[in-house]
Protein backbone atom coordinates (compact mmCIF):
# COMPACT_ATOMS: atom_id res chain seq x y z
CA UNK A 1 0.00 0.00 0.00
CA UNK A 2 1.05 3.39 -0.84
CA UNK A 3 1.68 5.74 1.68
CA UNK A 4 0.03 9.57 1.45
CA UNK A 5 0.67 12.64 3.63
CA UNK A 6 -1.92 14.36 4.69
CA UNK A 7 -0.89 17.78 4.56
CA UNK A 8 1.73 19.72 6.10
CA UNK A 9 0.68 19.00 9.56
CA UNK A 10 -0.85 15.75 9.39
CA UNK A 11 0.07 12.15 9.72
CA UNK A 12 1.27 9.90 7.10
CA UNK A 13 -1.17 7.01 6.05
CA UNK A 14 -1.99 4.51 3.80
CA UNK A 15 -3.58 5.79 0.92
CA UNK A 16 -6.64 4.02 1.23
CA UNK A 17 -8.60 4.52 4.90
CA UNK A 18 -11.25 2.69 6.44
CA UNK A 19 -14.09 4.40 7.55
CA UNK A 20 -15.83 1.93 10.62
CA UNK A 21 -19.48 3.75 10.62
CA UNK A 22 -21.27 1.39 8.73
CA UNK A 23 -20.34 -1.23 11.21
CA UNK A 24 -22.56 0.15 13.66
CA UNK A 25 -25.12 2.12 12.02
CA UNK A 26 -26.79 4.23 8.91
CA UNK A 27 -26.53 0.82 6.52
CA UNK A 28 -29.55 -1.38 8.28
CA UNK A 29 -28.95 -4.55 10.10
CA UNK A 30 -25.78 -7.36 9.87
CA UNK A 31 -25.88 -10.61 10.51
CA UNK A 32 -23.17 -12.01 8.55
CA UNK A 33 -20.17 -10.07 9.25
CA UNK A 34 -17.88 -9.74 12.06
CA UNK A 35 -16.56 -5.70 12.09
CA UNK A 36 -13.21 -7.17 14.32
CA UNK A 37 -12.51 -9.02 11.60
CA UNK A 38 -12.68 -6.96 9.12
CA UNK A 39 -10.35 -4.13 10.32
CA UNK A 40 -8.42 -6.45 11.27
CA UNK A 41 -7.94 -7.87 7.66
CA UNK A 42 -8.03 -4.48 6.36
CA UNK A 43 -4.21 -3.78 8.80
CA UNK A 44 -3.19 -6.92 7.32
CA UNK A 45 -3.70 -5.46 3.19
CA UNK A 46 -1.70 -2.46 4.44
CA UNK A 47 -4.03 0.13 5.92
CA UNK A 48 -2.77 2.58 8.72
CA UNK A 49 -5.49 4.86 8.38
CA UNK A 50 -8.84 4.19 10.89
CA UNK A 51 -11.75 6.50 11.15
CA UNK A 52 -15.04 6.60 13.95
CA UNK A 53 -16.77 8.77 15.97
CA UNK A 54 -18.52 9.34 19.02
CA UNK A 55 -21.71 9.41 17.51
CA UNK A 56 -21.53 5.94 15.36
CA UNK A 57 -23.12 4.21 18.42
CA UNK A 58 -21.87 6.47 21.16
CA UNK A 59 -18.95 4.54 22.04
CA UNK A 60 -19.88 1.50 20.20
CA UNK A 61 -18.31 1.71 17.35
CA UNK A 62 -15.61 2.90 18.94
CA UNK A 63 -15.01 -0.07 20.72
CA UNK A 64 -14.84 -1.89 18.30
CA UNK A 65 -12.11 -0.21 16.82
CA UNK A 66 -9.94 -0.36 19.61
CA UNK A 67 -10.77 -4.23 20.71
CA UNK A 68 -10.04 -4.84 16.41
CA UNK A 69 -6.63 -2.72 16.88
CA UNK A 70 -5.60 -3.18 20.12
CA UNK A 71 -2.46 -5.57 18.37
CA UNK A 72 -1.27 -2.83 16.61
CA UNK A 73 -1.73 0.33 17.97
CA UNK A 74 1.75 1.68 17.53
CA UNK A 75 1.24 0.83 13.85
CA UNK A 76 -2.25 2.45 12.78
CA UNK A 77 -3.53 6.28 12.93
CA UNK A 78 -6.81 6.62 14.53
CA UNK A 79 -9.29 9.35 14.31
CA UNK A 80 -12.46 9.75 15.91
CA UNK A 81 -14.92 12.77 16.95
CA UNK A 82 -16.77 15.20 19.13
CA UNK A 83 -19.15 17.72 18.79
CA UNK A 84 -22.99 16.16 18.44
CA UNK A 85 -25.59 14.75 21.05
CA UNK A 86 -27.79 12.46 21.36
CA UNK A 87 -30.37 14.63 20.56
CA UNK A 88 -28.47 15.46 17.00
CA UNK A 89 -27.44 18.33 17.84
CA UNK A 90 -24.90 20.14 18.59
CA UNK A 91 -22.35 20.88 21.57
CA UNK A 92 -18.66 22.14 20.84
CA UNK A 93 -18.38 23.86 24.37
CA UNK A 94 -15.13 22.68 26.05
CA UNK A 95 -16.08 21.13 28.69
CA UNK A 96 -18.33 18.73 26.33
CA UNK A 97 -15.18 18.30 23.91
CA UNK A 98 -12.95 17.41 27.33
CA UNK A 99 -15.70 14.90 28.39
CA UNK A 100 -16.17 13.36 24.70
CA UNK A 101 -12.03 13.02 24.99
CA UNK A 102 -11.97 11.52 28.47
CA UNK A 103 -14.81 9.12 27.03
CA UNK A 104 -13.28 8.19 23.39
CA UNK A 105 -9.92 7.67 24.86
CA UNK A 106 -11.62 5.13 27.02
CA UNK A 107 -13.71 3.44 24.42
CA UNK A 108 -10.67 3.01 22.20
CA UNK A 109 -8.52 1.61 25.02
CA UNK A 110 -5.31 4.15 23.77
CA UNK A 111 -4.12 7.04 25.89
CA UNK A 112 -3.70 9.43 22.79
CA UNK A 113 -6.14 10.30 20.03
CA UNK A 114 -4.10 10.61 16.55
CA UNK A 115 -6.73 12.65 15.14
CA UNK A 116 -9.90 14.44 16.89
CA UNK A 117 -11.83 15.90 14.23
CA UNK A 118 -14.91 18.46 15.31
CA UNK A 119 -17.85 16.38 13.72
CA UNK A 120 -19.73 19.39 12.35
CA UNK A 121 -19.53 22.85 13.16
CA UNK A 122 -21.11 24.42 16.37
CA UNK A 123 -22.57 28.07 15.11
CA UNK A 124 -23.05 28.39 19.11
CA UNK A 125 -19.06 28.07 19.84
CA UNK A 126 -16.48 30.28 18.30
CA UNK A 127 -14.33 28.04 16.66
CA UNK A 128 -11.32 29.75 18.30
CA UNK A 129 -12.62 28.50 21.75
CA UNK A 130 -12.79 25.00 20.00
CA UNK A 131 -9.48 25.23 18.48
CA UNK A 132 -7.71 26.22 21.07
CA UNK A 133 -9.58 23.13 23.36
CA UNK A 134 -7.54 21.44 21.34
CA UNK A 135 -4.58 23.07 21.39
CA UNK A 136 -4.62 21.92 25.18
CA UNK A 137 -5.04 18.57 24.26
CA UNK A 138 -2.84 18.29 21.70
CA UNK A 139 0.17 20.33 24.04
CA UNK A 140 -0.80 17.64 26.88
CA UNK A 141 0.11 14.69 24.35
CA UNK A 142 -3.53 13.31 24.76
CA UNK A 143 -4.17 14.51 20.99
CA UNK A 144 -1.89 14.75 17.93
CA UNK A 145 -3.85 16.38 15.84
CA UNK A 146 -6.96 18.59 14.72
CA UNK A 147 -9.26 18.27 12.09
CA UNK A 148 -12.27 19.44 11.11
CA UNK A 149 -15.39 18.06 9.19
CA UNK A 150 -17.85 20.13 6.89
CA UNK A 151 -16.45 22.92 7.32
CA UNK A 152 -16.74 26.24 5.21
CA UNK A 153 -13.52 28.36 4.59
CA UNK A 154 -14.15 31.04 6.71
CA UNK A 155 -14.40 28.70 9.73
CA UNK A 156 -11.31 26.77 8.27
CA UNK A 157 -8.88 30.03 8.19
CA UNK A 158 -10.24 30.99 11.98
CA UNK A 159 -9.87 27.22 13.26
CA UNK A 160 -6.49 27.02 11.65
CA UNK A 161 -4.62 30.50 12.90
CA UNK A 162 -5.63 29.14 16.48
CA UNK A 163 -4.32 25.61 16.38
CA UNK A 164 -3.35 24.06 12.52
CA UNK A 165 -5.84 21.75 11.32
CA UNK A 166 -4.13 18.85 9.74
CA UNK A 167 -7.20 17.82 7.69
CA UNK A 168 -11.00 18.53 6.29
CA UNK A 169 -13.82 15.28 6.13
CA UNK A 170 -15.95 15.70 3.60
CA UNK A 171 -18.14 13.74 1.31
CA UNK A 172 -16.31 13.29 -1.76
CA UNK A 173 -16.61 11.18 -4.97
CA UNK A 174 -17.69 10.76 -8.16
CA UNK A 175 -21.15 11.88 -7.19
CA UNK A 176 -19.96 14.51 -4.76
CA UNK A 177 -18.29 17.35 -6.07
CA UNK A 178 -18.87 20.52 -3.89
CA UNK A 179 -15.81 20.19 -1.93
CA UNK A 180 -13.82 21.06 -5.05
CA UNK A 181 -14.19 24.71 -4.53
CA UNK A 182 -11.99 24.86 -0.83
CA UNK A 183 -9.31 22.79 -3.25
CA UNK A 184 -7.20 25.78 -3.06
CA UNK A 185 -7.96 26.75 0.75
CA UNK A 186 -6.86 23.36 1.42
CA UNK A 187 -3.58 23.79 -0.33
CA UNK A 188 -2.56 27.31 0.35
CA UNK A 189 -2.92 26.33 4.14
CA UNK A 190 -1.28 22.92 3.61
CA UNK A 191 -4.33 20.67 4.95
CA UNK A 192 -5.19 17.10 4.08
CA UNK A 193 -8.53 16.53 3.07
CA UNK A 194 -10.49 12.81 4.05
CA UNK A 195 -13.59 12.14 1.41
CA UNK A 196 -16.24 10.12 2.95
CA UNK A 197 -19.14 7.72 1.47
CA UNK A 198 -15.77 7.70 -1.52
CA UNK A 199 -18.35 5.37 -3.20
CA UNK A 200 -21.52 7.57 -3.11
CA UNK A 201 -22.93 5.53 0.17
CA UNK A 202 -22.25 2.34 -2.21
CA UNK A 203 -23.98 3.17 -5.23
CA UNK A 204 -20.67 3.65 -7.46
CA UNK A 205 -20.47 0.13 -6.54
CA UNK A 206 -23.18 -0.92 -8.61
CA UNK A 207 -25.48 -2.37 -6.16
CA UNK A 208 -27.72 0.09 -5.59
CA UNK A 209 -31.65 -1.05 -5.30
CA UNK A 210 -34.69 1.47 -5.06
CA UNK A 211 -35.14 3.13 -2.07
CA UNK A 212 -37.91 1.20 -0.98
CA UNK A 213 -35.77 -1.91 -0.78
CA UNK A 214 -33.60 -0.96 1.71
CA UNK A 215 -34.21 -1.69 5.91
CA UNK A 216 -36.23 1.09 7.87
CA UNK A 217 -32.99 1.91 9.41
CA UNK A 218 -30.61 2.20 6.45
CA UNK A 219 -30.16 5.63 5.40
CA UNK A 220 -30.47 4.80 1.85
CA UNK A 221 -34.17 4.40 2.04
CA UNK A 222 -34.61 8.06 2.45
CA UNK A 223 -31.77 9.28 0.70
CA UNK A 224 -32.47 11.71 -2.19
CA UNK A 225 -30.19 10.00 -4.86
CA UNK A 226 -32.37 6.47 -4.30
CA UNK A 227 -35.45 8.44 -4.57
CA UNK A 228 -37.32 8.03 -8.63
CA UNK A 229 -36.26 10.07 -11.20
CA UNK A 230 -32.85 10.99 -9.69
CA UNK A 231 -32.41 6.80 -8.74
CA UNK A 232 -32.83 5.73 -12.77
CA UNK A 233 -29.90 8.75 -13.65
CA UNK A 234 -27.82 7.35 -11.47
CA UNK A 235 -28.11 3.93 -12.51
CA UNK A 236 -27.37 4.42 -16.15
CA UNK A 237 -24.33 6.70 -15.13
CA UNK A 238 -22.59 3.34 -13.12
CA UNK A 239 -23.53 1.06 -15.87
CA UNK A 240 -21.60 3.23 -18.30
CA UNK A 241 -18.64 3.56 -15.74
CA UNK A 242 -18.77 0.00 -14.95
CA UNK A 243 -18.85 -0.37 -18.69
CA UNK A 244 -15.42 1.78 -18.80
CA UNK A 245 -13.74 0.04 -15.85
CA UNK A 246 -14.75 -3.49 -17.16
CA UNK A 247 -12.42 -2.07 -19.93
CA UNK A 248 -9.48 -1.23 -17.55
CA UNK A 249 -9.75 -4.80 -16.00
CA UNK A 250 -11.17 -2.88 -12.57
CA UNK A 251 -14.70 -2.68 -11.25
CA UNK A 252 -16.97 0.25 -11.13
CA UNK A 253 -15.47 0.75 -7.22
CA UNK A 254 -12.19 0.59 -7.85
CA UNK A 255 -12.66 2.93 -11.15
CA UNK A 256 -14.11 4.91 -8.48
CA UNK A 257 -11.86 5.23 -5.42
CA UNK A 258 -9.21 5.75 -8.37
CA UNK A 259 -10.79 8.42 -9.88
CA UNK A 260 -10.61 10.37 -6.06
CA UNK A 261 -6.76 9.32 -5.41
CA UNK A 262 -6.14 10.96 -8.49
CA UNK A 263 -7.31 14.10 -7.55
CA UNK A 264 -4.25 15.40 -5.43
CA UNK A 265 -1.61 13.08 -3.25
CA UNK A 266 -3.35 15.35 -0.52
CA UNK A 267 -6.54 13.19 -0.62
CA UNK A 268 -6.91 9.62 1.39
CA UNK A 269 -10.57 8.05 1.20
CA UNK A 270 -12.10 5.90 3.88
CA UNK A 271 -14.13 3.83 2.24
CA UNK A 272 -16.11 1.63 4.57
CA UNK A 273 -18.09 -1.60 4.34
CA UNK A 274 -18.25 -4.68 6.37
CA UNK A 275 -17.44 -7.17 3.99
CA UNK A 276 -14.08 -8.57 3.51
CA UNK A 277 -14.94 -9.23 0.44
CA UNK A 278 -15.70 -5.80 -0.48
CA UNK A 279 -12.81 -4.44 1.53
CA UNK A 280 -10.01 -6.19 -0.88
CA UNK A 281 -11.45 -4.96 -3.99
CA UNK A 282 -11.88 -1.48 -2.38
CA UNK A 283 -7.91 -1.40 -1.17
CA UNK A 284 -7.09 -2.68 -4.50
CA UNK A 285 -8.00 0.00 -6.06
CA UNK A 286 -4.78 1.79 -5.09
CA UNK A 287 -2.89 -0.24 -7.31
CA UNK A 288 -4.77 1.30 -10.41
CA UNK A 289 -3.71 3.95 -12.27
CA UNK A 290 -5.90 6.36 -14.33
CA UNK A 291 -4.59 8.49 -17.33
CA UNK A 292 -5.75 11.95 -18.69
CA UNK A 293 -7.67 9.99 -21.46
CA UNK A 294 -9.30 7.93 -18.71
CA UNK A 295 -10.18 11.12 -16.45
CA UNK A 296 -12.00 12.50 -19.32
CA UNK A 297 -13.90 9.44 -20.49
CA UNK A 298 -15.64 9.48 -16.80
CA UNK A 299 -16.23 13.31 -17.09
CA UNK A 300 -18.31 12.56 -19.98
CA UNK A 301 -20.14 9.80 -18.20
CA UNK A 302 -20.68 11.91 -14.90
CA UNK A 303 -19.48 15.66 -15.72
CA UNK A 304 -20.63 17.72 -12.53
CA UNK A 305 -21.61 14.76 -10.25
CA UNK A 306 -24.56 12.88 -9.44
CA UNK A 307 -28.20 13.46 -9.78
CA UNK A 308 -30.02 14.42 -6.80
CA UNK A 309 -28.98 16.35 -3.36
CA UNK A 310 -26.79 14.88 -0.67
CA UNK A 311 -29.28 14.76 2.45
CA UNK A 312 -32.76 15.31 3.19
CA UNK A 313 -33.96 18.78 3.42
CA UNK A 314 -32.31 20.02 6.58
CA UNK A 315 -29.62 17.46 7.92
CA UNK A 316 -26.68 18.92 6.25
CA UNK A 317 -26.20 23.04 7.15
CA UNK A 318 -24.43 25.02 4.64
CA UNK A 319 -20.81 25.26 5.39
CA UNK A 320 -19.95 27.88 7.75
Amino acid sequence: MQLRKLGIEGPEVSAIGYGAMGISMAYGPDTVNDGVATIRRAHDLGVTFFDTAEMYGWGENERIVGEALAPVRDAVVIATKFGWTRELGYDSRPDHIRDVLDASLSNLGVDHIDVFYQHRVDPNVPIEDVAGTVKEFIDAGKVSHFGLSEAGPETIRRAHAVQPVAMLQTEYSLFERDVEQLFPLLRELGIGLVPYSPLGRGFLTGTAKPAEQYDETDMRRYDPRWQPGAFERNVEAVRQLEQFAAERGATVAQLALAWVLAQGDDIVPIPGTRSIARLEENISAADLSLTAADLERIAEILPAGGFGARYLDNFMPEWR
